[in-house]
């Protein structure tokens, strides 16, 4: 799997010195520079003193309910997590930018740790307060903290308490979706690649990121039983369904995605 580097930096307010061997997952950089939190939006978002609002790569948590709708199981205890590991940190915390800086609604993308040195993306996905998500280019971090995910979803914590794994076949609406299914059929053509589970979901990868999945992989998975994961979209109500296709789709940005079924 290829890594996309970090880079870029904010005007410096302060350098965190944070320890280089603390024992957590995905340790912090040895310096690191530090900005107030100004409040705890929810499980993945905090808004900084300097008017910033962090989107943190890697963990996608529960939605708090908006508009009238009620909160996703485990929105309001991976808010409160999140708020006690930056009220233990002093109200501060260290960030470090991913190479794509900016989300479409303009939010900043970046790592948060904690006065420890912990990840705190991490130690929400250790705690089974959120769901691992890998999204290209920011994937620099995706190896060790699949493993924070895997420490919650073996001692079945939070979210992992009961699997919340989604039969391709039982799909009923799109949004975030961590998906299991037998792999049906394969393809590749100008549109990239698509890997269809069971006749219901197709997982697309661009072909601008087919280089990005190692194909002796692909090769394997016919007839297999696989998970991915990421935001399913309706193609009926996009008007791009046609006879014969998978109604659901889910694109693929990274192998981290992707997985065999456990």
């Amino acid at each position: 799997m290829k890594k996309a580097s970090l880079a870029g930096a904010f005007f410096v307010s302060a350098i965190w010195l944070a320890p280089a061997q603390a024992d957590v997952f995905c340790p912090a950089p040895l310096s690191l520079a530090t900005f107030e939190v100004q409040r705890v939006v929810d499980g993945d978002t905090v808004r900084l003193k300097d008017g910033r609002s962090v989107r943190m790569i890697g963990v996608n948590a529960p939605e708090t309910g908006k508009q009238g709708r009620t909160d996703e199981p485990f929105a309001v205890a991976a808010r409160e997590r999140l708020q006690s590991l930056v009220d233990a940190s002093g109200g501060r915390v260290g960030v470090v930018p991913g190479r794509e800086s900016k989300d479409r609604y303009g939010r900043t993308l970046a790592h948060l740790y904690g006065a420890d040195g912990a990840n705190l993306e991490a130690q929400l996905l250790a705690e089974g307060l959120g769901f691992q998500v890998a999204v290209a280019p920011n994937v620099e971090l995706v190896a060790c903290q699949q493993a924070a995910e895997r420490s919650a979803r073996q001692a079945r914590l939070g979210l992992w308490r009961q699997s919340p794994v989604v039969e391709a076949a039982k799909i009923q609406r799109s949004g975030f979706a961590v998906i299991g299914g037998r792999v049906s059929k394969i393809e590749r053509n100008r549109g990239g690649i698509w890997i269809e589970l069971q006749d219901s979901l197709v997982l697309r990868i661009a072909p601008n990121l087919v280089d990005r999945i190692d194909s002796s992989l692909l090769k394997g998975l016919q007839g297999q039983s696989i998970e991915a994961r990421g935001w399913v979209l309706d193609r009926s109500r996009r008007g791009g369904l046609k006879n014969g296709q998978a109604r659901w789709l889910l694109p693929l940005t990274d192998p981290g995605m992707l997985q065999p079924a456990p």
